[in-house]
């Protein structure tokens, strides 16, 4: 395994939400690991929920820092502390966060110019479009860092470059996409960027799009054994690199870092583990429909009653946010927890996702297909039953469904848009959960099979990430260009 010398400084700047900073805070605990210097710009109150682990790396002689720059929620007009994507009550303060995003260039290009060694290249999310610029200020390469799966992202590009969906009027019309593998079809409902209606935002997506022409490679949290296919042809599509360097959250081997990974767990968490170890191996559902979810009170309470009729264990983990007072109104009413007592749990607030999944006892997941989520529950080599809510999940839930044949559909055809969930009452009912569950841990061959694809996939993705696998050469791939030298002169 070939390392860097420590004058190699890779940047890391994500985008300031759960799902995209997760990955690439242990994106960039790998690369450190090699012995790269590696530094994570974030927020005040982003940096509380990773500040434990990146010092524990720290503390292991690992070269990382995780440096915090001021939100300035009050100059574009946003609450104090409004710092995070699953923070924001409504889309209609997407702008002004973004806004505020662009705000955080100049202060970390001025930190930059201070640090030694100075940087090498920038690694940020697709949405941060201004580091673009701050590369080309520097004079060194900046990657793109997609926080979704390959499949998802030529499939995007694919429906854009053949202008495939513009004759299709109707809306719940499924379709296939040129250059994309057999049997996967998408309606224009589900395509990704339909969730948030707010023009405003078009604005950003131009900008943007642009600043993916102006990057030097593209960084994926996903294997090549995965995806080969879509690798090769996304690659190709572009004219750019693609490193493919995950699963990322493979890097957590330690049961602290598993437990505090992109957050503080809930009290319910420790009690939950010690029932799992009560529990016979591979008998439990773990039922997580993300960080953003915001589903209905009556939706969520229909998901219980699925659980509860399923009669199948299961770990259900409830978001806190808006409408908490009325959820937890329905499940006294109706006495959930008292009722499923022995045979489930719930967990209230954030859930240790990767140390729960990881557990012997856990045997399926119901997923909202979230990328980090799909691609954790296929790394514990565990079947799905998928939910997808909105963005690119519906092509998640293709991919996990009819290509890699791992998954069991509940049966959502149309997105929950941000800011209307509770116009969609119930989009799937008690008797679609219990019958998804329970297809998910039949016994019939159809069930076997895809228990044998899932731990078949589980271990290629833990091969991927050991010495020598194709994840770990990708990553040296990526350092080897960096130690090349600088692409661009300085602006």
């Amino acid at each position: 395994m070939s390392s860097a010398p420590q004058s190699v400084h890779v940047v890391f700047i994500p985008l300031l939400a759960q799902g995209h900073m997760i990955p690439l805070v242990d994106m960039a605990r790998i690369f450190a690991s090699r012995g790269a210097v590696a530094t994570i710009y974030t927020t005040p109150v982003n940096a509380r929920r990773f500040r434990t682990t990146v010092n524990r790396s720290s503390k292991l002689g690992m070269p990382i820092r995780l440096v915090e720059i001021p939100f300035p929620c009050e100059e574009v007009g946003l609450p104090i502390g409004y710092e995070n994507l699953d923070i924001l009550p409504s889309p209609e303060l997407l702008t002004k966060f973004y806004n505020g995003m662009g705000k955080l260039q100049e202060p970390i290009e001025k930190h930059l110019r201070e640090q030694t060694p100075a940087p090498s290249c920038i690694i940020s999310d697709k949405y941060i479009f201004w580091s673009s610029e701050t590369a080309q200020r520097f004079g060194i390469p900046r990657f793109v860092f997609h926080a979704m799966c390959c499949f998802s992202v030529l499939s995007a590009h694919n429906v854009k470059h053949f202008n495939c969906s513009d004759s299709i009027t109707s809306d719940l019309e499924p379709f296939e996409v040129p250059g994309m593998p057999k049997g996967f079809k998408i309606t224009k409902a589900q395509l990704p960027g339909n969730s948030v209606r707010q023009q405003d935002f078009e604005v950003f997506r131009g900008k943007i799009q642009e600043a993916e022409m102006a990057a030097q490679g593209v960084v994926l949290n996903s294997f090549d054994e995965l995806e080969n296919g879509c690798i090769k042809a996304y690659q190709k599509a572009i004219g750019k690199r693609v490193w493919c360097v995950g699963p990322v959250s493979l890097c957590n081997k330690d049961e602290s870092d598993m437990f505090q990974r992109g957050n503080e767990a809930s009290s319910d968490a420790e009690k939950c583990m010690a029932w799992l170890d009560s529990m016979k191996p591979r008998s439990v559902i773990y039922v997580c429909l993300g960080s953003l979810c915001r589903l209905a009170p009556s939706q969520l309470m229909e998901l219980g009653r699925g659980l509860g009729a399923s009669q199948q264990p299961f770990v259900w983990v409830i978001r806190r946010g808006e409408g908490d007072s009325e959820l937890e109104n329905l499940l006294m009413e109706e006495r959930f927890e008292e009722r499923v007592k022995g045979r489930g749990i719930v967990i209230r607030g954030w859930a240790p996702q990767v140390a729960i999944l990881s557990h012997q006892a856990i045997g399926g997941f119901l997923t909202h297909c979230g990328w980090n989520s799909t691609l954790e529950g296929v790394c514990s080599a565990l079947p799905m039953v998928t939910w997808p809510l909105f963005s690119e999940q519906f092509v998640n839930e293709a991919l996990v469904v009819d290509i890699l044949g791992i998954g069991v559909r509940v049966g959502v055809k149309v997105p929950v848009r941000w800011g209307e969930e509770r116009k969609n009452v119930i989009l799937v009912r008690e008797d679609e959960i219990a019958r998804a569950i329970d297809a998910l841990v039949s016994e019939d061959e159809e069930g076997k099979e895809r228990r044998k694809r899932a731990a078949e996939l589980g271990e290629k993705a833990r091969r991927a990430m050991q010495e020598g696998g194709s994840s770990q050469s990708e990553v040296s791939r990526v350092l080897q260009y960096i130690m090349a030298g600088p692409t661009q002169e300085a602006v």
